[in-house]
């Protein structure tokens, strides 16, 4: 009784989700008439998340004592994010080796659609900065509107006196968006389950043709890391008591993430799980949203498995240290620096195909593999933010963060 009650918000999703994708098997494409009922959930929390970041950003660290904290909280994040990226690639490096997801496999070519030349600087200025201010107020900013809220929040906290208001104003607002997400979040069941079952409707016959292979490959390793590692994770950050409560907290964000596939979308249930866990507010505003755009785990599994494929579609063996380290590079590019730039997915792709020499046409292939693996991709790229928000806290309140965190409550 006590399980149902700690687990009945997840477990009514799983349910949802479940019965969205047998809804799909049998209607097929003409389960797309229900994607619209999934589409209002995603614009909802779509909607929510710019101003809930800019809030929560803002408002936490407007409201720190020492800006010294920050750096801190970024610095033991960003290397957080770039061993775990490493990890997984290792994973995914010794599964691929075992089985190799493209044997077998018949794809024919086909060139890809012209792509619009852009260079990386540029990239990067349209990444970090918006050319106007409504511009800044999109989900495609993210990252923009991250560091502008960044310094809004310094530009509060350095104000002294006269920001105090301004900071406590920025906490107040913080808390009535959180409840907000908790009000649409009561059409989670009904817009995940449409969604889902448009999802399988469309993608499920790719799911058994020339890909299943590399799906077979990739499922098991995100499931594996997801469970085993995370764990693992959970306990270096609070010991046993840190483990039982990470899965008690990361169903509903791991279920969200698996259903929208999107990052971004998974943000609030994130932040309201991480402060179950007990993980400090300034901590888990910075960790959390800035995870969400640079920290993404499933994405580094996802191009060793793409880099593996190519490799067994075009007969090449996959072996060697060069060969090695140049994949886990990309990879740990791919999910933790480049997918903060806009199309990052498609400069991480297009870095495998000129890094090893293979032709323009292996990009659409790619770009399907992409698609596929997106569900549980995505669960363990919102996961992990989670996760590494316990490991901040970790080093950055001391092994007794989680029991003093929960005194504090009490």
């Amino acid at each position: 009784m006590a399980f149902l009650r700690a687990y009945r918000f997840p477990l009514i999703l799983l349910a949802a989700i479940a019965l969205g994708s047998v809804i799909g098997f049998i209607l097929g494409p003409k389960s797309a008439v229900l994607k619209p009922l999934g589409d209002i959930f995603l614009n909802l929390m779509f909607v929510i998340v710019v101003p809930l970041v800019f809030v929560t950003i803002s408002s936490s660290i407007a409201n720190m004592s020492s800006l010294k904290r920050l750096g801190k909280i970024v610095g033991w994040m960003l290397l957080i994010f770039v061993v775990t990226g490493i990890i997984s690639s290792l994973l995914t490096l010794g599964a691929v080796k075992m089985f190799n997801p493209a044997e077998g496999v018949n794809i024919t070519l086909e060139e890809p659609e012209g792509q619009e030349e852009i260079t990386l600087g540029e990239q990067l200025v349209q990444t970090v900065t918006a050319p106007d201010f409504r511009d800044l107020l999109s989900k495609e900013r993210m990252l923009a509107l991250i560091l502008m809220a960044a310094l809004f929040g310094i530009a509060v906290s350095q104000a002294g006196e006269k920001g105090e208001m301004v900071a406590r104003g920025l906490s107040s607002l913080s808390e009535v968006l959180i409840k907000l997400v908790g009000i649409i979040l009561w059409y989670a069941p009904v817009g995940l389950g449409a969604y889902f079952a448009a999802l399988v409707g469309e993608f499920g016959p790719q799911l058994v043709g020339s890909y299943a292979r590399a799906v077979a490959v990739y499922y098991p390793v995100a499931l594996l890391y997801f469970a085993v590692f995370f764990t693992l994770y959970a306990f270096l950050a609070g010991g046993g008591r840190g483990v039982r409560r990470f899965w008690s907290a990361i169903p509903s964000p791991a279920v969200t993430a698996l259903a929208t596939g999107s990052s971004v979308a998974t943000i609030p249930t994130n932040l309201t799980a991480a402060a179950k866990l007990g993980v400090k507010k300034d901590v888990r505003d910075v960790v959390i949203p800035l995870g969400a755009t640079i920290h993404m785990d499933g994405s580094c599994i996802s191009a060793i498995l793409k880099i593996s494929f190519l490799f067994g579609l075009f007969n090449i063996p996959f072996e060697g240290i060069d060969t090695y380290l140049t994949a886990i590079l990309i990879a740990v590019l791919s999910g933790v620096v480049m997918s903060g730039v806009t199309g990052g997915g498609f400069i991480g792709e297009m870095l495998i195909v000129t890094m090893y020499g293979f032709p323009a046409e292996a990009l659409p292939i790619l770009a399907v593999i992409g698609t596929l693996v997106d569900p549980p991709a995505t669960m363990v790229n919102a996961s992990g933010d989670t996760v590494a928000s316990m490991l901040v806290s970790r080093f950055t309140e001391g092994k007794d963060w989680m029991k003093n965190a929960w005194k504090e409550k009490a």
